[in-house]
């Protein structure tokens, strides 16, 4: 793995929007994000051209999307880059993007849902990349999540304490109060405890393997192209999948994991992290667990790997990071999930 250097406070951390124009429609959110990540976190902030732009000409240009991340990956001024938000259809600049540029120059790199495009591709040719909050969605909150969310942030992305056990987060919540009501600017949804944290719901060895995957939906839209992994890449990992808002049912959800199956991945990765579906409930989570084993488990046999559910990162928040390519170990009988070294160089 081709590993990004360290980041430390006043670090040069570019924003770009390379899915969707939200920062033009909501630039209350947006600009509370960036002063997080100056006030809370130390970073000096670059906006590249797209980070604003409005979403109509963003959609019309994906090559404009593309070449802001070739500039960040090619400026030594720029240390980081953290995009602003997701969207639905950033699979479309992956053709515009300057591949020598970006592994000859490994950074810093971190988003979720749509940014799974380019952070699963990144990965996929051997560059650390981190699964994690946004600008305007899970940065922009941090005044309103609990204080232990902002101490995981620093310890992954300042600190170097290694290894690191991840934890489950003691409440949490499904989203945020309206972006265009100034008075509830950074607010979140009714927060929910988190009494049983995480579940294994299949294994009862320990396995360490390297973590890869993103939000399930976006990662159907690179199947069957280019930037999907094949053959010997699937060894060795532990895939990790997480919902979006637009809530795929729990059979949905299947479907997209049969595919995994007819692949042969379940027969070569070492073990499953699901996050905790977004706006499910109760019993839609219960069915997609069930769904879950009754995919990997009974159609294709994979019954010996751990898999963990209800986990702390996606789409609800607060949201733990995760790095494609950080070497992750699954202790099913103690429940734990640790990062077993530094995802920097």
């Amino acid at each position: 793995m081709n590993k990004p250097n360290k980041l430390m406070s006043g670090s040069k951390i570019a924003i770009i929007s390379p899915s969707n124009g939200l920062p033009y429609l909501f630039p209350g959110i947006y600009e509370l994000g960036l002063q997080n990540l100056q006030d809370i976190l130390g970073f000096e902030i670059i906006e590249m051209p797209t980070a604003r732009m409005s979403p109509d000409d963003l959609y019309r240009n994906p090559q404009w999307r593309a070449n802001d991340i070739n500039e960040c990956f090619k400026n030594d001024q720029i240390d980081g880059i953290i995009t602003s938000i997701g969207g639905y259809e950033s699979v479309r600049i992956l053709p515009y993007l300057d591949t020598e540029i970006i592994m000859n120059n490994p950074k810093f790199i971190m988003g979720f849902s749509d940014a799974t495009t380019f952070l699963a591709y990144f990965n996929l040719l051997g560059l650390v990349t981190f699964y994690g909050p946004s600008v305007m969605a899970g940065l922009a909150q941090l005044q309103h999540l609990p204080d232990e969310y902002t101490q995981h942030v620093k310890s992954l992305l300042l600190e170097d304490h290694y290894p690191y056990a991840y934890k489950p987060f003691a409440t949490w919540t499904n989203g945020y109060k309206d972006w265009g009501n100034p008075e509830t600017l950074g607010e979140c949804r009714e927060f929910n405890h988190n009494e049983d944290g995480w579940t294994f719901i299949q294994g009862n060895t320990t396995v360490e393997g390297y973590a890869w995957g993103g939000c399930i939906e976006v990662l159907e839209f690179m199947k069957s192209t280019v930037y999907w992994p094949s053959g010997t890449f699937w060894n060795d990992k532990i895939l990790f999948f997480e919902t979006s808002e637009e809530k795929p049912t729990p059979g949905q959800v299947g479907y997209m994991l049969r595919n995994y199956g007819m692949q042969g991945i379940f027969q070569q990765i070492k073990g499953v992290i699901f996050g905790r579906a977004k706006d499910y409930s109760i019993e839609e989570k219960q069915e997609l667990n069930q769904i879950i084993l009754s995919v990997i488990r009974d159609e294709f046999g994979a019954d010996n790997i751990p898999i963990v559910v209800d986990v702390d990162f996606g789409h609800t928040d607060p949201k733990l990071i995760i790095p494609l390519g950080g070497l992750v170990q699954l202790n099913a009988t103690t429940a734990e999930i640790v990062l077993l070294e530094s995802p920097f160089a």
